[in-house]
């Protein structure tokens, strides 16, 4: 287990106040938890914005199934990204629509790509891009 290190922190009581509700509505146990944690969730965010870096991360999207062109495009799409796709899970969430879940790893560009040109298909109802790590530089 990495050393643990304790360093005093200055600021403001209002700012804090404000930190303390955020540690009770996201259920941390103290301070120091909810700190690293959300220094960790800049260093990820760091790692997003290069663009040459290797990164993790799921696309999560929802479209109608009816539309069999959507399903077709998407699958399409995929097999051209297949070098960075990982995994995906299909879930039937209705008679009309299906949410899918595509695990990503490579190069930040090319999952952006990615992201990009599956949530412009025209059927698709919603996609998102959840950016994660891979752990190495944090």
């Amino acid at each position: 287990m990495e050393e643990i290190k304790r360093f005093g922190v200055s600021i403001e009581s209002g700012l804090l106040e404000k930190f303390d509700r955020y540690i009770s509505s996201n259920n941390y146990q103290n301070r120091s938890e909810a700190l690293r944690d959300l220094i960790r969730k800049e260093l990820v965010h760091n790692e997003w914005t290069k663009t040459g870096e290797m990164v993790a991360g799921a696309i999560v999207m929802v479209y109608d199934h009816h539309r069999h062109e959507v399903v077709g495009r998407l699958i399409k799409i995929q097999h051209d990204y297949n070098s960075i796709i990982i995994s995906t899970q299909h879930i039937h969430l209705d008679h009309d629509n299906c949410l899918e879940i595509i695990v990503v790893k490579g190069r930040l560009d090319k999952i952006d790509e990615l992201s990009s040109k599956l949530k412009s298909i025209k059927g698709v109802k919603h996609a998102t891009l959840s950016k994660s790590t891979l752990g190495k530089n944090i």
